[in-house]
């Protein structure tokens, strides 16, 4: 993958640090970074990487932020995990299927982990700099016209409050910043391959250079606010 892609927004020798970076999208933004001529460095970490962060192992996210501490600030921040489906959890079709399980499940990846990245996190982000969380359309209360979906669909929603809430604290303290809630669409990857919508998906790496030329547009104005990868306000 050879993308061109030069991020302008961050100026010469920013650092970069994508977080779920072993995922479909989370390898695609490493792989775009890496080759821009701007970027200075780009660290990673998930569950296999030294420190390790694993958003289901709550006590690792403050560890992880503890030790990248001296290597701050971060220009750009991304958060890519996520989860969906796995073993013994689906997408519910009907309120009668919902199980407490999953819910916790569910909400411990995509909302209460992320949660604890604003916090840990955001302090180590650079006073011009951006944070990007992947969230999803399907979390759009606005949105919804089909239902179903009930854990992934609030578990995103909330995600979506944590970010609106966190971005209007940020402008008090650093106003020149963006913290974002971004909708990456269909990418072909482990999350989408069992539903609908799969066969017509975006490879990641078309996915990941579109939110970074996204992320790299929107401006201090935009912080707080949610949008897809193809630079469309959804609404809450």
């Amino acid at each position: 993958m050879s993308s061109g892609l030069t991020l302008a927004s961050f100026g010469d020798g920013y650092r970069a640090l994508v977080i779920g970076a072993s995922g479909a999208l989370g390898t695609a933004f490493c792989q775009h970074l890496q080759q821009d001529p701007r970027c200075a460095s780009v660290r990673t970490l998930g569950r296999d990487t030294v420190p390790k962060l694993d958003l289901e192992q709550p006590e690792t996210i403050a560890s992880a932020a503890a030790e990248l501490a001296g290597e701050a600030p971060f220009h750009l921040i991304i958060h890519a995990a996520g989860l969906l489906h796995r073993d013994r959890i689906k997408p519910e079709k009907s309120y009668s299927a919902i199980e407490v399980e999953s819910l916790q499940a569910v909400f411990q990846v995509n909302t209460l982990g992320p949660a604890l990245l604003l916090r840990d996190f955001l302090p180590l982000l650079a006073p011009q700099g951006a944070m990007a969380m992947l969230s999803a359309k399907v979390g759009s209360i606005g949105d919804n016209r089909l239902g179903g979906w009930y854990a992934y669909r609030a578990s995103k929603a909330a995600l979506n409050m944590l970010i609106k809430t966190a971005a209007i604290e940020l402008s008090r303290t650093r106003p020149q910043s963006r913290l974002l809630s971004l909708h990456p669409g269909t990418v072909v990857s482990p999350l989408s391959q069992p539903f609908r919508g799969a066969a017509s998906a975006r490879p990641a790496d078309i996915a990941a250079a579109q939110l970074l030329s996204l992320i790299d547009t929107l401006t201090p104005a935009d912080s707080g606010h949610f949008f897809a990868y193809d630079g469309e306000r959804l609404p809450w």
